[in-house]
């Protein structure tokens, strides 16, 4: 069992940033990934990027660059500061969390999603 709080959405002008949290508590495996995944109004939900629990990331092409994932253990919390925000950013972002096992994915979480709305 796992739940995800996610915080720091908002609205900023083209050009800005901002920084969005997403704290992670109870059974989370030694083993796991912490990834970011957006939705606009209209499109499918896209995967922006992940941290392993190991320290590597990947990003999506379209955020390399702008955007950096990172992760703090000891509070369960990643993060995703983005930069130079474009008005094709807007979206509801969801933090997700996989729990591996045997070398694939036991359980998979979504938090409740946080709006991020980029003015032009």
């Amino acid at each position: 069992q796992v739940q995800l709080v996610e915080s720091g959405g908002g609205l900023v002008e083209t050009g800005g940033s901002l920084r969005l949290s997403c704290a992670a508590s109870g059974s989370i495996y030694s083993i796991n990934a912490m990834g970011w995944y957006r939705q606009a109004p209209g499109s499918q939900r896209e995967w922006v990027a992940t941290i392993y629990s190991g320290g590597s990331t990947s990003y999506a092409d379209s955020v390399k660059g702008r955007f950096t994932i990172s992760r703090d253990n000891a509070k369960n919390t990643v993060y995703l500061k983005m930069n130079s925000l474009k008005p094709e950013d807007t979206a509801v972002y969801y933090c997700n969390l996989k729990n591996y096992r045997n070398g694939g994915v036991s359980y998979e979480y979504w938090g409740q999603g946080t709006q991020v709305t980029v003015s032009s």
